[in-house]
């Protein structure tokens, strides 16, 4: 018997929608070492000149966020050591200091891995052209609010390819349409306690247009990475990672808890890697090579207990 079955008296209601969300922007005829090099070429650029076609637009990129930095009255926050402390944190302090609710909250910058290529020449056929490579380059974190998408940042690179990621939480979109809307609703953290209309509120939630989505993006690459604009190209967008979350909300705060560590030894003791796999929607064979299993963690935010199998998963919090 499914949880909300079996406790249907004592839930509110329940909503999808999707968490954490990672997208990629890649400009395509740069994309891949081959393309790189197609488009030296086709622009009369020497391959063994590659660095010095990117050291401009290198400079470019952190001059527009210098440029961003100062019209907004923010110092960029380079980070010297990687892990030292968590941006999101870091950020979530920023906001309580300074109150605001929409635009530009902070800009960090890093030296991190990224990837590139490098001039190459082949003896045996003579050809030259450029081989992907891996490096390290400065990289800007611009963490602002949307006012549709809420928190969000974009994570741009200072050398070619320029591959972006961008980052959002569903959640914060599904509130912004719920308030257009005139739907109420209460949040903890990132969580749903309780939504007035919860089937139009996830009606709202199965519609997300990837074109509107798309000039979103467009535009703050524009803001942030100039760029493609300046060389006549523009980026694609593709997703990296994306999660889906089904929060349930109970009537009561107090009939949660006594069900709480039932529905925890159940998912530990009880869920076999036949089950996640059906969860995931998929099957184990002989010649299966994903693993498979699960992870159980108690937090100081309280309990996690993670399924996966090989890169998917579902997680219980």
């Amino acid at each position: 018997m499914l949880l909300m079955d079996k406790y249907a008296d004592k839930i509110y209601g329940t909503i999808t929608c999707y968490d954490r969300m990672i997208i990629q922007g890649y400009i395509p005829g740069w994309s891949h070492a081959e393309g790189m090099t197609g488009y030296l070429n086709a622009n009369n650029i020497r391959i063994f000149d590659f660095s010095n076609f990117s050291q401009p637009l290198t400079e470019q990129i952190r001059a527009n966020a210098q440029r961003i930095a100062d019209e907004n009255g923010i110092e960029i926050e380079f980070i010297r050591k990687l892990r030292a402390f968590r941006k999101d944190v870091r950020i979530q302090e920023i906001i309580q200091e300074t109150a605001k609710t929409e635009g530009l909250i902070h800009i960090f910058s890093a030296m991190e891995q990224c990837n590139t290529y490098k001039p190459w020449h082949d003896k045996t056929t003579g050809k030259t052209f450029l081989k992907f490579d891996q490096s390290k380059c400065l990289h800007y974190y611009f963490y602002f609010i949307d006012k549709e998408l809420g928190l969000c940042y974009l994570r741009v690179p200072t050398w070619a390819p320029f591959r972006l990621q961008f980052y959002m939480n569903g959640h914060n979109l599904l509130a912004h349409k719920l308030q257009k809307k005139g739907i109420t609703y209460r949040m903890h953290d990132n969580a749903f306690l309780e939504i007035s209309d919860v089937e139009a509120a996830q009606k709202l939630s199965d519609r997300i247009n990837p074109e509107d989505l798309h000039k979103v993006l467009d535009a703050f690459a524009k803001r942030y990475c100039p760029v493609p604009e300046t060389l006549g190209l523009s980026y694609t967008w593709t997703i990296q990672q994306i999660e889906c979350a089904t929060d349930v909300m109970f009537k009561q705060p107090g009939d949660l808890g006594p069900l709480y560590d039932e529905i925890i030894r159940t998912a530990i003791f009880t869920v076999k890697p036949d089950n996640i796999a059906t969860f995931l929607g998929q099957r184990i064979t002989y010649n299966c090579k994903k693993e498979v299993g699960t992870n159980y963690n108690v937090r100081i935010l309280g309990t996690r207990i993670k399924h996966h199998m090989g890169d998917v998963s579902i997680i219980i919090t």
